[in-house]
């Protein structure tokens, strides 16, 4: 069999067809028929974070995927290019011109996973829950818009909006929005630990070691009533704690499938290797990273500070150094492939050229070099992150404007560490919780933002945010959206750098793999199945 891989169109959520299975290989699970599926995401439980897999609480990539396993949302992103479809709901629409009135009426008989019936006062609790409770996440700002949900009889759920929100029915498929049963889910506080209970396609039981989530067992759920086609019985999903090892369980077929994070060097190998029984799937994906700033701190409080690093950071060489074809320079928070993004950085900034640096520095009286730590962690956006902020340290070094130290924490005490601004710089990663320019601007620029961070413009708070969103017409929208990314350039309280490709390699019995990513990095497991060999 040899090796194939699936080039898809870089359009937002156009996903060719499934690939076809061919030749054979052995399942690594003590269950014979489950699916095995290999990440390094880490699901930890700490006094940070307690309540890892909280839907008013979780707020990564790596929960999210376990939570749209089991938690019904009301909207889902639909398999291909296109705006959100009905899931928990029979119908969704805007009731009046003015984008403010949101109506759903659920599907009849609509169960929790436990037989219990789902109303629209659970919709209902569980909206309000999040948005009560105000976990520091900073999750519950995408139900920000939301003024009051009332409830019309069982199934009847109404949201009066605060301001127009065009992008509200994406917001409705995410996590943050997902229907928990008030008996399972406190009021006033986040639930610890790793139990989820919900009406989702499966039913999740953790496999739990010294408070980390080693394995993930899905079961299909017999209540389910809903758009996806599940297309198989079990899938088991286990954590590894580096890119290298996972690799070997692929190889040795001790897993099926293994997705993010692979390490450059995984998909370069599995790209020229054609003798194998791996297929390497790759996809476009709206994944981004970036240097965030707490500009509050005085090694980067000077405007002056961080534009100086803008125009200093050469994108291309970091690029190339690192991560070649799998990734492309950024010149902006909203990656090149959606619609509203501008090159804000690069028109601000042109080329790298260290005297424009100099003299930004210079014009300000900062006295250089400026001394910084540029913080990231080790193992939360994969294996080659440390060979990044090298690349990165090395050439603000090079400059003589700066001297740069680097340091990674892992994940559980660096992401609880930057959002009290405990880190003047810090790398971050982005995928989308939905696949819209809104969606790469208001988290990290509104109030309440994702970051904690302390930077506030009020024309982007209180005009071109509410602007963009009472365009249901997305393109309409762009001349407020450049203007916010012209905004983020000037002041940078963000410094993009890349957006990458995302890939799924598993082995070649394995069917649907063309779809167990969408645009937004959700993990589909409900498109898994397992082909006849030959």
């Amino acid at each position: 069999m040899n090796r194939k891989t699936l080039v898809l169109p870089a359009v937002v959520g156009l996903l060719a067809p499934v690939l076809a299975a061919c030749g054979g290989s052995g399942s690594g699970s003590g269950d014979s028929d489950a699916i095995v599926v290999g990440t390094t995401d880490r699901f930890t439980a700490s006094k940070d974070a307690p309540a890892p897999l909280d839907p008013a609480y979780a707020y990564d990539v790596g929960t999210w995927n376990v939570l749209r396993q089991t938690v019904q949302t009301l909207m889902i992103q639909p398999r291909g290019e296109g705006e959100p479809v009905p899931e928990a709901a029979e119908r969704c629409g805007f009731t009046d011109t003015g984008n403010e009135r949101y109506a759903c009426t659920l599907r009849d008989g609509l169960k929790f996973a436990d037989g219990d019936p789902v109303t629209a006062a659970d919709v209902k609790y569980s909206i309000d829950r999040a948005l009560s409770l105000k976990a520091d996440s900073g999750v519950f700002a995408l139900l920000s818009t939301i003024d009051t949900v009332e409830t019309q009889g069982d199934r009847e759920v109404i949201f009066h909006l605060k301001t127009a929100d065009a992008t509200f029915p994406y917001k409705l498929s995410t996590p943050v929005a997902g229907i928990v049963d008030p008996d399972d889910y406190p009021k006033n506080k986040l639930r610890d630990g790793f139990d989820l209970e919900g009406s989702g396609p499966y039913t999740l039981k953790a496999v739990v070691e010294n408070d980390e989530m080693v394995r993930a067992e899905f079961t299909k759920n017999p209540e389910y009533k809903g758009t996806l086609k599940v297309n198989n019985d079990k899938v088991e999903m286990v954590s590894f704690k580096g890119a290298d090892a996972m690799g070997e369980a692929l190889e040795k077929g001790d897993i099926d499938l293994m997705t993010r994070a692979m390490s450059p060097d995984q998909i370069r190998k599995l790209s020229g290797d054609a003798d194998n029984e791996v297929d390497l799937v790759e996809m476009p994906g709206l994944e981004i990273r970036y240097l965030g700033f707490n500009t509050d701190a005085p090694s980067v409080k000077s405007k002056a500070v961080r534009q100086a690093m803008a125009q200093v950071v050469n994108r291309s060489a970091l690029v190339a150094k690192v991560y070649g074809s799998q990734a492309e320079p950024l010149y902006s928070l909203v990656p090149a492939s959606v619609t509203g993004h501008s090159n804000s950085f690069f028109n601000k900034y042109g080329e790298p050229n260290v005297g424009k640096a100099r003299s930004l520095l210079t014009q300000a009286n900062v006295t250089t070099p400026v001394k910084l730590t540029l913080h990231y962690t080790t193992d939360h956006y994969g294996p080659a992150t440390k060979k990044e902020f090298e690349v990165l340290r090395d050439q603000l070094n090079s400059s003589g404007l700066f001297e740069v130290d680097i340091k990674g924490t892992p994940w559980n005490t660096f992401r609880p560490a930057e959002k009290k601004g405990e880190y003047d710089v810090y790398g971050m990663g982005w995928f989308p919780d939905f696949p819209d320019a809104d969606n790469f601007l208001a988290p990290f620029l509104d109030k309440d933002n994702t970051l904690g961070s302390p930077y506030a413009n009020s024309r982007i708070r209180n005009t071109l945010i509410p602007e963009s969103r009472r365009e249901a017409d997305r393109l309409s929208a762009s001349t407020s959206l450049t203007d916010i990314q012209d905004i983020v350039a000037r002041d940078v309280p963000v410094l993009p750098l890349w957006q990458g490709k995302q890939y799924v390699a598993a082995r070649d019995d394995i069917t649907g793999t063309a779809y167990a990513l969408n645009s937004s990095s959700t993990l589909q497991l409900w498109e898994l199945g397992r082909g006849v060999s030959g």
